[in-house]
């Protein structure tokens, strides 16, 4: 099967503010409590946060296979509306990554969503799906960002108590 990369979205609520969310989401640093894909990320060149050419470097999860790292750049900084970074990989094409938030019902409506700008070359899904053993790179994608949008929501959402209201038999 041959595979191919275009473009593809996930979204979900969470009950957050859109400043909340960008905060988390731009800082590039705290990458790997979010996505399943990602073991680190550090801000290269005296980035010490998001701004727009801003470079860090992020390295990805192999999995049984050997790490590897790619110097994405900073696209899009709009503090509490659009994140977005462009990854750019010998044989890999260039991917532009985008988080969205839209103020909705007191939280965020947040999309992740990729598109693939520069198309993986033959050598590049040999190296995917060969050496790496990844035969569903799409699929694997959209695994990684529905599990990053619930993660995000872990973190930024308020704990609900589970507890029942006690009442008090004596006074009763």
């Amino acid at each position: 099967m041959k595979q191919q990369l275009t473009t593809d979205t996930v979204e979900r609520f969470v009950n957050a503010t859109p400043q909340a969310v960008y905060d988390l989401v731009s800082d590039v640093t705290r990458t790997p409590e979010l996505s399943p894909d990602v073991v680190s990320c550090t801000w290269l060149d005296g980035a010490t946060g998001p701004a727009v050419g801003a470079q860090f470097k992020s390295v990805n999860d192999g999995r049984s296979r050997p790490n590897w790292s790619n110097k994405p750049i900073v696209a899009v900084c709009d503090p509490g509306r659009e994140f977005a970074f462009r990854r750019t990989e010998a044989f890999a094409g260039t991917i532009l990554w985008r988080y969205e938030l839209t103020a909705e019902n007191g939280g965020t409506r947040i999309r992740e969503s990729y598109l693939a700008e520069n198309p993986v070359s033959p050598v590049g899904w040999f190296i995917i799906g060969v050496l790496y053993g990844r035969k569903d790179q799409a699929g694997d994608l959209r695994r990684g960002m529905k599990a990053t949008l619930e993660r995000i929501a872990e973190i930024l959402e308020p704990p609900v108590s589970s507890a029942e209201p006690t009442t008090d038999a004596a006074a009763s």
